[in-house]
């Protein structure tokens, strides 16, 4: 049997021809969709971006913590006032010791001590005897037991509580330093003592009433009044 070879060979599909094609047209996109497209891409950086600026903000206006050893030094500054005030101080059996009372109380905390303008003072002192004291103006430590007395101090002590009459002594002066827990007064200016129709004026003066002593600095004037037979 004869075989027909054209009918065998099929011809090939021609090749596509080679050189450049052309693209196909480039389809521009809406803005929201440029728009959408940019923030998935730079969104990360800008959220990062900003973080890093709060994080820097709070850095910068956070208050710190101030080292112990940089303390600044208190201010001479009164940090509470009172005005028309009484303050009274007991000792540990309840008794009341110390009894001050004032126009206007001015505390400082640096030096821990009271300025007081007005001043009237009444301390009971240990034999009983009560000792009361006035001025112009004071200064007190903070529990008022060291009082310094500026301008017509007066300080009296027996005023009440004195075993017999004309016991109290009295002392006027424009500065006295009373030490009200030991019964110590003292003075660098003139003194003016006085005890029933009895006066003395001395320049200086160191009392202390538990010895019963005093040291007095001249000059010094008296005049002493006997009493009646």
């Amino acid at each position: 049997m004869a075989i027909d070879l054209d009918t065998l060979i099929q011809p090939l599909d021609p090749l596509p021809a080679s050189g450049p094609q052309n693209p196909p047209p480039r389809v521009r996109q809406p803005l929201w969709w440029r728009v959408g497209q940019w923030l998935s891409a730079y969104l990360p950086l800008v959220l990062m971006g900003l973080l890093a600026l709060a994080t820097w903000w709070l850095v910068q206006n956070t208050p710190r913590l101030q080292d112990p050893g940089e303390k600044a030094a208190p201010r001479h500054e009164p940090d509470y006032l009172m005005q028309g005030f009484t303050m009274q101080r007991y000792a540990a059996d309840g008794r009341l010791r110390v009894q001050v009372r004032g126009t206007q109380m001015r505390h400082y905390p640096d030096t821990d001590t009271l300025e007081i303008d007005g001043v009237s003072i009444r301390a009971l002192g240990q034999d009983g005897r009560v000792t009361v004291a006035t001025a112009q103006r004071a200064l007190a430590n903070g529990d008022a037991t060291e009082v310094q007395l500026l301008g017509q101090a007066r300080v009296v002590h027996g005023a009440e509580g004195s075993a017999a009459a004309g016991e109290a002594i009295e002392f006027e002066s424009e500065f006295l330093h009373a030490f009200l827990a030991t019964e110590r007064l003292r003075s660098h200016l003139p003194v003016v003592l006085r005890q029933g129709a009895s006066e003395l004026r001395v320049a200086s003066i160191e009392f202390d009433n538990l010895s019963k002593t005093a040291r007095l600095g001249g000059p010094l004037r008296a005049r002493f009044t006997l009493p009646a037979r």
